[in-house]
């Protein structure tokens, strides 16, 4: 009999290719389990809003090198980051919107993505829809004035750098996973879980199950 430790041989996996039947037969059932804690215990939902982010480096630098941008770039992005993510921008945001507390905010509730030139996406997680869309259109707006504010008083940001909200209202909301990839993590682990337990199973007992 094979044990854990002990390589396949290709009786063991000629087995297990006769054996298909009920190996997919897991994974049908595996993704069925999938869609059913979808259902059962769904992911919140999510919302993003949209910043468009121009660091103009071409006004920021008369004579142009790779590296010299390279720097204003990462540099200036970090200071934006920072803003996105400082205590002004979070209690303001917290104070709009009702019901959340800015550690919520911080660690559960708000992504960022894409930071760079171009747009930058600001992404908010809830369990009620309006909520998640509040979240994400809200902290757009406040991260868009506080840079501005920076930017205008010339307190360490580039002047050079222009923000504009490209999309803070009827913003997309849904769920944070799609229930495809439940169905697919389901019926994914069952069928490896099946195909080592066919492994690992006596020869009659899985020659039975292949008829």
């Amino acid at each position: 009999m094979n044990t854990i430790l002990s390589p396949a041989s290709g009786e063991d996996l000629i087995r297990l290719l006769r054996a298909w039947r009920f190996w997919l037969s897991s994974g049908v059932i595996g993704a069925v389990i999938g869609l059913m804690i979808y259902f059962i215990a769904p992911p919140p939902f999510r919302s993003l809003a949209t910043v468009n982010v121009d660091f103009n480096m071409e006004q920021a630098w008369s004579a142009e090198t790779d590296r010299q941008q390279f720097y204003y770039l990462e540099r200036e992005t970090r200071k934006l980051v920072e803003i996105a993510w400082s205590d002004s921008v979070m209690d303001a945001v917290a104070n709009q919107v009702k019901g959340v507390t800015v550690p919520e905010l911080r660690e559960e509730l708000l992504q960022l993505g894409q930071p760079g030139e171009a747009g930058w996406h600001f992404y908010a997680d809830a369990t009620q829809p309006e909520l998640a869309a509040e979240l994400a259109s809200t902290w757009a707006e406040v991260f868009t004035l506080h840079a501005r504010e920076r930017i205008a008083s010339e307190k360490g940001i580039s002047s050079s750098i222009t923000l504009d909200l490209t999309q803070s209202a009827h913003l997309p909301v849904d769920r944070s996973i799609p229930f495809s990839i439940y169905m697919l993590a389901g019926a994914v682990a069952t069928s490896v879980i099946s195909a080592l337990v066919l492994l690992f199973m006596p020869a009659k007992i899985t020659e039975n199950r292949s008829k």
